[in-house]
């Protein structure tokens, strides 16, 4: 059975500010990085979007993979059962919400184990995602996190 280790960093400088994610994927002998930044959103949407595009690269259904994340807010979000609650209740309320459906739809995909780390705590890959999720908010031609900007325009929490 096929095994995926994927670290994953977000970043936004200014909350909101410009963002971006960076991933690190690894299986056996195999890497992966992947990185895009965005104009105008959050430093919570860009480590949900981190591991959504993580496990969207992923081919196989039923992968078994561990998502290393310096993020509380997802791993919190996933491991303390706060999802599943929030799913029951149709998101209502609730910050991000068509991220976090999203997010269902390819975790649902795969066998996910999440695992807190420290940021900036001297863990190589963590350190490498986040300097490419850096690099990528501070590109010239940053991408639209429609998302974000539909949610500011229509005063409604996503």
């Amino acid at each position: 059975m096929t095994e995926i280790t994927i670290y994953t960093d977000g970043a936004a400088r200014g909350n909101p500010g410009n963002g971006g994610y960076g991933v690190v994927m690894l299986s056996g002998k195999y890497r992966k990085q992947i990185s895009q930044g965005f104009a105008h959103t959050t430093n919570n949407r860009m480590e949900l979007l981190a591991v959504i595009v993580a496990l969207e690269n992923i081919k196989l259904e039923n992968t078994n993979v561990t998502v290393y994340s310096d993020s509380k807010y997802v791993v919190d979000a996933v491991s303390k059962g706060w999802l599943q609650s929030w799913e029951r209740t149709h998101f209502k309320n609730k910050k991000n919400s068509d991220l976090w459906m999203r997010f269902l739809t390819v975790y649902k995909r795969h066998k996910v184990n999440f695992v807190w780390i420290e940021g900036h705590a001297g863990n190589h890959f963590n350190e490498l995602c986040d300097k490419l999720a850096v690099e990528a908010s501070m590109q010239a031609n940053l991408l639209n996190d429609t998302g974000y900007i539909h949610s500011i325009e229509n005063n409604v929490l996503i």
